[in-house]
């Protein structure tokens, strides 16, 4: 029996190191395995649209200049665009305008070339003045539907603003300051003035002077 005990003994203390081997291996693993996943999550660079990646984006200067730079490039090419866009609208609204009005007033020069036409054959100088007055009045009310109205003349006073004085002439028949004659009419359209009539002006006689009316 004691043959036996003896020979079963070292077989009992052989397999405690390999218990210990196994145990001490179990443990070890976890600890291996950690800095291998901090590698391998160290070396992946964050997804794109992930919050660390926003966060890695926001804190490169580069990143946030070339940004703001490619934001700046759009937003200027936007408004040279708009502005060639603006600068086009802007000549085809002139040009369009220029046609209605020449629309407007070529039946006004048609009617001139037959006034004139008929002035040759006629031997009523009434008649042709009358044809002539229509014409005028006919140009007048084509130039008022396209907003264009006529300065005021003879008789109206003086408008340094709508007036071009050329003479100013002592009278006694008007008050000074008064438009007594009109050298060439002048046009405005709404406010704006698009020529200005040239007149005569009446001016107090001087003292001892006579009037040169």
């Amino acid at each position: 029996m004691n043959d036996e005990m003896n020979d079963s003994a070292p077989r009992s203390t052989s397999t405690a190191p390999e218990a210990n081997a196994n145990v001490e291996s179990d443990d070890a693993a976890p600890a291996s395995s950690a800095p291998a996943s901090a590698a391998r999550s160290a070396s992946v660079p964050p997804a794109e649209g992930s919050p660390n990646a926003a966060v890695a984006e926001a804190v490169n200067p580069r990143a946030e200049a070339e940004r703001y730079k490619e934001q700046w490039m759009r937003s200027a090419a936007d408004f040279d665009n708009y502005r060639k866009r603006s600068r086009r609208e802007v000549d085809d609204a002139k040009k369009s305008g220029r046609e209605d009005l020449l629309r407007e007033i070529l039946p006004v020069f048609d009617n001139l070339e037959r006034g004139i036409q008929s002035a040759q054959r006629a031997t009523d100088v009434k008649a042709v003045a009358d044809g002539l007055a229509m014409i005028t009045k006919q140009f007048i009310d084509t130039l008022g539907r396209a907003g264009i109205t006529k300065i005021g003349g003879v008789g109206s006073p003086f408008d340094p603003s709508v007036h071009e004085a050329i003479q100013q002439v002592e009278t006694t028949d008007h008050p000074p300051g008064v438009v007594i004659a009109e050298v060439q009419p002048g046009y405005q359209q709404g406010d704006r003035l698009i020529r200005a009539a040239m007149v005569v002006v009446s001016k107090a006689p001087s003292d001892g002077g006579e009037s040169t009316n």
